[in-house]
């Protein structure tokens, strides 16, 4: 979950594009609450190198908090925008 101001700021679009260019399956979409939540499979480097972005987002963004949950892999082999 990723709260502040990252929505209309191209924050998901960004997203995927990071995530496919490290090799990243998984989702993200906006919530009605004003956060984007994001799930995220892969390597744990790669993982980690997409979580870390999170944290800078676009240059348009202004990421207060990002809130990272361990959970079993849904086995998802795509990146996509929901």
């Amino acid at each position: 979950m990723v709260s502040g101001r990252v929505q209309g700021v191209f924050f998901r679009q960004v997203t995927s594009e990071q995530a496919r260019r490290v090799g990243v399956a998984g989702w993200v979409r906006n919530r009605s609450d004003g956060r984007v939540e994001a799930v995220f499979e892969g390597s744990q480097e790669a993982v980690d190198q997409l979580v870390s972005w999170c944290h800078e987002g676009t240059p348009w963004a202004s990421v207060e908090e990002v809130e990272v949950t361990a959970e079993e892999p849904e086995g998802l082999d795509a990146f996509s925008i929901r």
